[in-house]
């Protein structure tokens, strides 16, 4: 494939970039964390973004979206991993969109799709049960019940939970709690009586919850594709979202590396610029490899999408792997580059360690991706 955007690539890219600068920077979410905001995000954002078209990039046009598929989606999520943008972009535009494409029926595509790509409904996927990234342990239950289902159970780690309209449930409607098969998927309102909801605080100052179900009751229109054939639709969306998630911690890694960069030329020791000693130097390069790596692999995973090649998955566990790990180079480095003002609340330079920690263990980890890997792989 080749790694060089085309011209509607880049002016997305540009757009997004400059939207995100002038619209979301650092400063944006330093204040969200500040005046404690209950919601975490800012909607006005969010509509500003769908009114770019952003929120229905992966939504077809006969939804009100515009189809353009994952790699300027992900070009999107690169730049507002830049400044590090507390969006719904990720759980409601990638995830919510990728569910409903590709399970939905047509009257939850119809009903759901056009108000998502308009900015107007919010999803997010409940499926997380424990304190580690675990897709194939899922307890909570989904027994049927006069035509429907009752769903009980508790998830943690939702993102965007608190603030979602509707929730993409992972419930078991058969087996044990292990087991690959026996998985639906559950379309289930936010406010529905029995669902509890409670923020969760992350250090990266971003959003998620947990969220417990008690006997909420859904009918057999809430569920997304085949009862008890969810498991293979979980794989493709969970790989969705580690693409896509890359996808922006890349844009984090770069905005971080180049902070970085500057300072080492501006800051003076001995009367001479730090970024002329050699040790600082080898340590500019070695993050600069590794940046240029993770954004090869970001790319091709964006563009398998595109085109729906098999190795998807692999792909998927390889660019998180990746990710994971120059992210948490480049975040440390970058903090310790900036010497004693890097570990000040006042350095924006902590925000990026803080959200690498946290999008490290989303969907899986680098040790966790480096397993998948070779178990796809029969090793």
């Amino acid at each position: 494939m080749t790694f060089v955007l085309n011209e509607e690539q880049v002016l997305i890219k540009d757009t997004a970039h400059n939207f995100f600068a002038d619209q979301a920077p650092v400063s944006a979410l330093r204040a969200l964390r500040d005046e404690g905001d209950e919601q975490g995000y800012s909607p006005t954002l969010w509509r500003d973004m769908a009114e770019l078209g952003f929120a229905g990039i992966l939504v077809a046009e006969e939804h009100g979206g515009s189809g353009l598929g994952y790699l300027p989606m992900g070009l999107v999520l690169e730049e507002s991993g830049r400044t590090l943008a507390a969006t719904p972009l990720l759980a409601t535009a990638v995830i919510g969109a990728a569910a409903l494409q590709l399970a939905g029926s047509a009257e939850q595509q119809s009903e759901l799709l056009p108000s998502l790509a308009g900015g107007e409904t919010l999803l997010a996927l409940a499926h997380e049960e424990g304190p580690h990234h675990a897709p194939r342990f899922v307890a909570t239950r989904a027994g049927a019940v006069n035509g429907g289902f009752r769903i009980s159970g508790e998830k943690s780690f939702v993102l965007d939970g608190h603030i979602a309209d509707q929730l993409i449930v992972v419930a078991r409607t058969a087996g044990e709690p292990s087991d690959y098969e026996g998985l639906t998927l559950f379309l289930v309102p936010a406010h529905a009586a029995g669902v509890t909801r409670t923020r969760t605080m992350m250090v990266d100052s971003r959003n998620a919850a947990r969220i417990a179900f008690d006997d909420v009751h859904v009918g057999p229109e809430a569920v997304l594709g085949e009862v008890g054939g969810g498991a293979r639709l979980l794989d493709d969306l969970l790989d969705r979202a580690r693409i896509a998630l890359s996808a922006e911690m890349l844009g984090s890694v770069l905005e971080a590396f180049e902070r970085s960069v500057e300072y080492l030329k501006v800051r003076e020791q001995f009367g001479v610029p730090i970024g002329s000693f050699q040790a600082l130097k080898h340590r500019a390069a070695l993050m600069f490899n590794e940046i240029e790596l993770s954004k090869s692999i970001v790319l091709e995973g964006l563009s398998a999408l595109d085109v729906g090649r098999d190795d998807v998955a692999l792909l998927a566990s390889c660019a998180k792997a990746k990710l994971c790990d120059a992210f948490e180079l480049v975040s440390s480095e970058a903090v310790q580059l900036h010497g004693g003002i890097g570990m000040t609340d006042e350095e924006e330079i902590g925000f990026f360690l803080k959200r690498a920690r946290v999008a490290q263990r989303a969907f899986g980890d680098a040790a966790f991706h480096r397993d998948r890997f070779a178990r796809l792989q029969e090793f």
